[in-house]
């Protein structure tokens, strides 16, 4: 029996590990993926070239999908974005807020070409999406078929915008 009380304080040590780890593991991740990408100047939207071996801004992007990212801080006010959607081809529009967690999605299926403006605001006021914390990454994707694609692409997807209201 000595040796009950030593086994449950491990124990009750390691479940609070466990758990202060699992809630923080995110925020670090996070928090490291918006310092990188975040570079380049925050709340504005910056256009990566084809993911290859030296130009990889995020975690195993896809060979042939163009990105472009917007690190987000709403400390100041809400921020907008204005993306143009190429018509008949896969386009996503993703929000991820400092958690990692993914609290917005549209793709072509819901957007047929044109445009798809967003406002992000800490509370979510006059309609637009409440971002908890404040902070995040909005990441947009574009399907690059072939090269002779990716100058028209390129030239669509740097009209989109991200700039605070």
């Amino acid at each position: 029996m000595r040796w009950l009380g030593p086994f449950v304080l491990a124990a009750l040590v390691a479940l609070a590990t466990f758990f202060a780890a699992l809630w923080a593991t995110p925020h670090v991740v996070m928090a490291k993926a918006m310092q990188k990408l975040g570079a380049g100047g925050v709340n504005t939207m910056r256009h990566q070239g084809l993911p290859n071996a030296e130009n990889r801004w995020i975690v195993r992007p896809s060979p042939d999908l163009a990105y472009s990212i917007c690190v987000f801080d709403l400390a100041t006010g809400p921020v907008a974005i204005d993306a143009f959607v190429p018509p008949q081809r896969y386009w996503s529009l993703s929000v991820f807020d400092a958690n990692t967690d993914n609290i917005f999605s549209v793709n072509d299926r819901a957007v047929k070409g044109g445009r798809h403006a967003l406002t992000l605001s800490k509370d979510g006021a006059g309609g637009s999406l409440a971002v908890p914390g404040g902070k995040g990454i909005a990441l947009i994707r574009i399907l690059v078929t072939d090269a002779e694609d990716l100058a028209a692409i390129d030239a669509l997807r740097r009209r989109s915008t991200c700039a605070p209201v």
